[in-house]
C-alpha cells in the first residue's frame, strides 16, 4: 500500500512539471503568433533588394574613381625599395601606402608604425 502511495506521489509531481511546462509554452505561443502575424510584401522585398543594390554599386563606384585617383599619384621606385627593405612588407602594400599618402615616404612610414 506504501508503494501505491509513494507511485501516486510520484504521478502527482510529474504532472505538476508537465503543467508548469505547458504554461511556458502557452506563453511562447501568444508572442510567436504576435510576430507570425507580420507579413513581408513582395513589394517591400523588393524595394529593400534595390536599396542594398544601391548601396552596393555606390560602393563600387567610389571604390573605383579611389583606385583611379591612387594611380595617378607619382611615387619614386627608391621610397618604395626603402619601405619593403626597412618594414618588410610586400611591394604592392608600400606602393599603396605611399600612394595614399600622395608620396610622402615620412607619411607614409608613420602610418606604417601605428
Amino acid at each position: 500500500m506504501e508503494e501505491n502511495q509513494d507511485d501516486l506521489n510520484n504521478d502527482e509531481d510529474k504532472a505538476k512539471k508537465v503543467a508548469k511546462h505547458d504554461d511556458g509554452a502557452a506563453d511562447l505561443e501568444k508572442v510567436t503568433d504576435y510576430v507570425e502575424e507580420a507579413e513581408i510584401t513582395e513589394e517591400s522585398l523588393g524595394s529593400a533588394m534595390k536599396v542594398v543594390s544601391d548601396r552596393k554599386a555606390k560602393e563600387t563606384a567610389e571604390k573605383v574613381a579611389k583606385e583611379k585617383e591612387l594611380s595617378k599619384v607619382k611615387i619614386r621606385k627608391e621610397d618604395v625599395d626603402l619601405i619593403v627593405n626597412e618594414m618588410e612588407i610586400s611591394r604592392i602594400l608600400a606602393e599603396r601606402t605611399l600612394r595614399e599618402y600622395k608620396g610622402d615616404l615620412v607619411e607614409a612610414l608613420i602610418s606604417l608604425t601605428n
